[in-house]
């Protein structure tokens, strides 16, 4: 697909103007460039394909957006050198997307493609589809979906009519505790699809793709959809994502890397558990799942469905602006299927337990463990943090343990085991305190491995399992055990939890977050969620029921608790509210993309906070009308500082999941 000689080469006929993202990461050019298209890929080289161009003396990738007949440019065009294959891997409403995206947080094209399109697999290229493969008209003629798994939430049938129908309708959708959640989006899709249009899902990680997964085999049928997901490898993502570019399947699934997947006739975009940190790109610029998947509802006139057991500020947001329509169960309904609910730190417990204030485990979490083991039921123990003792103290002062290389909290990572560094890993086996000189360490904070330890002591017949970074369990049997588990790795029961316990509360309530609170109670719901409805099944939260995530958990009232949290960042100016910015590096480049940035009239600067390894952060804040301003007003500075070869880099996210 190459010229053999330049001297040869002349226009193609028709559009021989081709604009093109050239793949480099610099803000100031950030922008189509054009090139001449010669006649010999004239044919090959059409919008969406990869290619090859010589951009400052070098050939470097590019993506062909769109094929014009004459260029604005008044200079002499330079040819395209390549086309690297005539597959054209970029749909224009993807280009669309990603193009609106890096808008809206301050970034590149480049960068957004990147995420948007998998690395390039040739022989995956050259394949060709399976005859069993169903095209998109097979799939369109599926049969209409049967209402009642949404009946216990009076607005749910409406909402599958209104998929059926062709619509758009916009939900958030508050799940009832022991809800099989996947197959509820499993019928969402299977409704858009009877109406003749495609479906994006994304959802946190690989256990909730395979569950969904299975649900859209059980109701669509095999072959009907594909699953997208980093971990797939290169060849199998890359035939999954041509797949959908194809027209082959008109349903994608997936993690993150879905959340740009192609798909004809869009109807529903649909995310669960939109509070899950994993739903943020930790790459450039910075996305969040949630907001490409709304982003794409605006360009395709598509429908939402936004779920999860705990609901986020953001997801309130949708709510009090009209966005979207609540689609939650009636109290009646909530109180039947909820398991018994009761804390630790209130006064009648604390009038029966005097200890229950301190205790890591207090009489009212023993009782309900050992009466569901009883029962022949398992039995779910939530703990924060993984590991054995993650954070230990001085025995004798309290002082906490610090390594004497880089003053990082050391660890214990057995019982056996010598004390370490959680940061650079050095061995403390001569540890003494600067303090008090003392050389005996106690537990600081206390981790799921040493928790499941000193249950196995406790209740010595019955089996301890783990699930947790080293080893997550899907599921478990429905017999008696004790389950130790962090948040996001609890494995579901067979006929559900007879108990479970929350743990260590505070470790997740006094983080310095601005999401502290919301964040304790998704994960305190999503545990809750897998225990049986009461009588049989009871949780137990050891923490003060006065506090507010903790009363938004024994009345099961999600909504509540986010209206109340967007109701104090409006009055505090916090996102979702207003829209934010973080700038972050050296002082002085921080300071001099600040300088070079035309803000808007209306900013606010904050700060300067420290940051990781010796650098700053900056906060700038603006009301949401002015969100688009801010955005173009800080890429055009780092533009400037790009033009300028300013050494110092300066990351740049907008609405980051932390403030500070």
């Amino acid at each position: 697909m190459t010229a053999t000689r330049h001297s040869d080469r002349r226009p193609a006929d028709g559009s021989p103007v081709a604009r093109v993202c050239v793949d480099v990461p610099l803000a100031h050019l950030d922008r189509p460039f054009d090139y001449l298209v010669p006649a010999e890929l004239d044919e090959v080289a059409v919008p969406g394909t990869r290619v090859k161009v010589r951009f400052a003396g070098q050939l470097v990738d590019g993506w062909l957006l769109s094929r014009a007949d004459d260029s604005g440019h008044t200079g002499r065009l330079a040819y395209l050198e390549k086309v690297v294959s005539p597959e054209p891997v970029l749909a224009p409403e993807v280009a669309r997307l990603a193009r609106a995206v890096a808008d809206r947080y301050a970034g590149n094209l480049a960068d957004v493609l990147r995420l948007a399109v998998p690395p390039r697999h040739a022989r995956v290229e050259k394949e060709e589809a399976r005859d069993d493969e169903p095209g998109p008209t097979a799939v369109a003629e599926a049969a209409a979906v049967d209402p009642r798994g949404w009946r216990d939430y009076p607005s749910g049938p409406a909402l599958l009519r209104a998929l059926t129908d062709g619509r758009a309708p916009r939900a958030v959708w508050s799940a009832l505790p022991g809800e099989d959640w996947a197959a509820r989006y499993a019928d969402a899709v299977a409704a858009t699809v009877a109406g003749g249009r495609g479906a994006v899902v994304v959802v946190p990680d690989a256990r909730d793709l395979d569950r969904l997964d299975a649900a859209l085999t059980s109701v669509l049928g095999p072959g009907r959809h594909v699953s997208l997901s980093a971990a797939l490898g290169p060849a199998r993502r890359y035939r999954a994502f041509l797949a959908a570019r194809r027209g082959q399947v008109p349903v994608v699934i997936g993690t993150r890397a879905a959340m740009f997947a192609p798909v004809d006739r869009l109807g529903l975009v649909a995310i669960w558990d939109d509070g899950d940190d994993l739903h943020s790109e930790p790459r450039a610029p910075y996305p969040h799942a949630r907001d490409v998947l709304l982003t794409r509802v605006q360009l395709a006139e598509a429908g939402a469905l936004v779920g999860g057991y705990a609901r986020t500020s953001e997801a309130q947001l949708l709510l009090e602006t009209g966005w979207a329509r609540e689609v939650v169960a009636d109290r009646a309904t909530v109180r039947a299927r909820i398991p018994a609910i009761a804390p630790t730190g209130d006064d009648p417990q604390l009038a029966r337990d005097p200890g229950a204030a301190t205790a890591r485990l207090p009489s009212l979490a023993w009782t309900a463990a050992r009466d569901a083991l009883r029962q022949d039921h398992p039995v779910l123990v939530q703990v924060p943090r993984r590991g054995y003792l993650p954070s230990i103290s001085c025995e004798d002062c309290r002082t906490p343990a610090r390594c004497a290389h880089c003053a990082g909290p050391l660890a214990l990572p057995s019982a056996g085991g010598t004390p370490a560094c959680r940061w650079c890993a050095r061995v403390a086996a001569a540890y003494a305190c600067p303090e008090c000189g003392g050389r005996r360490l106690r537990a600081a904070v206390t981790g799921a491995r040493r928790t499941a330890e000193e249950l196995g002591r406790a209740f010595p017949d019955v089996p301890v399992r783990t699930s947790g970074r080293e080893e997550v369990l899907t599921d478990v049997p429905g017999g008696a055990a004790l389950v130790v588990a962090t948040p996001g790795a609890e494995p579901v029961a067979e006929g559900g939890y007879g108990a479970v316990l929350l743990l260590d509360s505070w470790a997740l309530l006094t983080r310095a977050d601005l999401r502290a609170g919301e964040e304790a109670l998704r994960r305190w719901l999503a545990a809750a969620a897998l225990a049986r409805p009461a009588p049989a099944g009871r949780v137990v939260v050891v923490a003060d029921g006065a506090l507010a995530p903790v009363q938004a958990l024994l009345r099961w009232d999600a909504a509540w608790f986010a209206g109340r949290e967007l109701a104090e960042r409006r009055e505090l100016g916090f996102p979702p509210a207003v829209r934010m910015a973080s700038v972050t590096g050296p002082a002085e480049a921080v300071a001099d993309l600040l300088t070079a940035a035309r803000l808007p009239a209306d900013a606010e600067v904050l700060g300067p906070v420290p940051a990781e390894e010796g650098r700053e952060r900056m906060l700038v804040r603006v009301p949401r009308a002015r969100a688009a301003a801010l955005a173009e007003a800080l890429h055009s500075a780092a533009g400037v500082r790009a033009a300028r070869k300013a050494a110092d880099p300066v990351r740049l996210q907008v609405d980051p999941l932390s403030l500070f």
